[in-house]
């Protein structure tokens, strides 16, 4: 009889491609509401402090645009700290839930289902021009998305061995950026600038509307396939020998024990990577919060190159989730996760040079100028860059707990992501309004970006897992 360690581990690449629906949800709603939410704020606080929409003050006193966006910073923030407070809280909960249908299935159902009702009355709101309901929806959907966030990201690992997490990490980004390249295109053909720069008499609802809607059906859909095709508590049962093996093969310090206290060495570790992650949040979520109005009111160019340039982003990001689980078997996640952190920073240096063009003559109506396509080079690298990073971090966190806390260690790494989009909108809003200069936005990515290169390299320890035997072709796509 083979030893227990020498047990076959199998990353089934269709289970996995399933789970991925609940991350195609996350991610095609949360793609809509950064690319809308920002300048919907925008132009309903320069109505409220200046008595115009914000296309008729970019006109006349652009300056008076940077002066809101710490009010801009302050709701998505807002939304950011209930989610750090929230997260952890779903995340023990569920890790703690026992039901016919699973731990996770339940929050991931009731959350989907009150954020999709609760989404298209934002933009409603908004056309309306009230400021109140708009927020209190956006705030509606956040607290939901929530409940469904920590239980549907913690689904994967909760089924796949530890050392195969980061291969599948890489499957299931790659379905959210679906779900995200969903919400793009439909801001290609639904342009955001339109409806900001015409009237108020020719502004129509279903231009904004429509996205919002879709995106909600989507969820729902998503939600349901992953309910009819992933039967939790049926596959917990069936990776029961599985699992453990992974916990033999971790790449970790020491190994866990959930009856006593975490080691000294997985508590550094645990602690570098979340600190490290702080800061590369810090940097890209200013980055996403504040692109939409970067390319609105500084480069004065038409919304939809924002979702042209969130495509490529998209694409190279793909590219990205689909070799970063190949490269960390080789080189570790540390060092994957490095090379990420420094494509990156290149990319956010060359974006700092960046500035408007001339008029284009297809948008002179609109004074619209053409945009500058150096910007696709940047988002094309970053986006491969963040790509090895995101795929290799959440893997290394919950490399760090048993099954028994996968919600809790969920929660951690959510945390430092929150913390970190709760804290960046406001400060960057800030910095706006004392520099009234548009530049500082990639400027401050690239200080972050540095930091967090530096917290991660130097205390963060590149432990390799031992090598397994992944079943690959036809039998990988076997079912349960």
């Amino acid at each position: 009889m083979a030893p227990k360690q020498d047990i076959e581990l199998r990353l089934n690449y269709k289970r996995t491609f399933l789970i991925g629906f609940a991350f195609f949800g996350i991610l095609l709603l949360w793609q809509v509401y950064d690319s809308w939410c920002p300048t919907f704020l925008t132009d309903i606080f320069a109505r409220r402090m200046y008595g115009i929409s914000s296309a008729q003050l970019k006109a006349g006193e652009p300056e008076k645009i940077l002066n809101v966006q710490w009010l801009v910073g302050i709701i998505m923030a807002c939304d950011n700290l209930a989610a750090l407070i929230l997260l952890p809280i779903f995340g023990v909960l569920s890790d703690r839930t026992k039901t016919p249908i699973g731990k996770r299935m339940p929050y991931i159902l009731t959350g989907t289902f009150v954020a999709a009702v609760a989404f298209p009355f934002v933009p409603l709101f908004f056309h309306r021009n009230q400021i109140g309901g708009m927020v209190a929806m956006m705030a509606i959907v956040l607290i939901f998305m929530m409940m469904y966030r920590n239980p549907a990201v913690a689904l994967m690992p909760d089924i796949t061995p530890k050392p195969l997490r980061a291969k599948a990490n890489g499957i299931i980004n790659i379905m959210g950026y679906l779900g995200g390249a969903f919400a793009t295109v439909l801001g290609i053909f639904l342009k955001l600038s339109d409806y900001i720069n015409a009237s108020d008499e020719a502004r129509k609802v279903w231009t904004i509307e429509l996205p919002f809607l879709i995106a909600s059906v989507l969820m729902v859909i998503s939600a349901l396939v992953l309910f009819f095709t992933v039967r939790e508590n049926e596959i917990h049962e069936q990776m029961k020998e599985e699992m453990e093996a992974g916990e033999r093969l971790a790449a970790i310090a020491t190994p866990v024990d959930d009856d006593g206290p975490m080691s000294r060495e997985n508590r550094t570790m645990l602690l570098a990577i979340l600190g490290a992650e702080f800061l590369w949040f810090m940097s890209d979520n200013a980055i996403g919060t504040y692109i939409g109005n970067y390319v609105i009111y500084y480069l004065n160019s038409v919304s939809s190159a924002t979702m042209v340039l969130t495509i490529a982003g998209g694409l190279a990001s793909v590219l990205g989730f689909a070799i970063a689980g190949g490269i960390a078997d080789k080189i570790g996640r540390k060092w994957t996760i490095s090379i990420g952190l420094g494509l990156t920073f290149l990319a956010l240096v060359l974006m700092c040079f960046v500035s408007p063009t001339g008029i284009e003559a297809a948008n002179a109506a609109h004074g619209e100028f053409s945009f500058p396509a150096v910007l696709y080079a940047v988002w094309v690298v970053k986006g491969f860059g963040m790509a090895l990073v995101h795929n290799c971090s959440f893997p290394m966190v919950v490399e760090l707990c048993s099954s028994k806390k996968i919600g809790q260690f969920t929660g951690y790494y959510y945390a430092a992501s929150m913390s970190a989009q709760t804290v960046t909108p406001i400060l960057l809003g800030l910095i706006f309004n004392r520099t009234r200069a548009w530049r500082t936005l990639p400027v401050y990515a690239c200080v972050l970006t540095v930091l967090s290169f530096l917290v991660f390299t130097a205390l963060v320890k590149n432990i390799k897992a031992r090598k397994v035997e992944n079943v690959v072709g036809l039998e990988a796509l076997d079912g349960d």
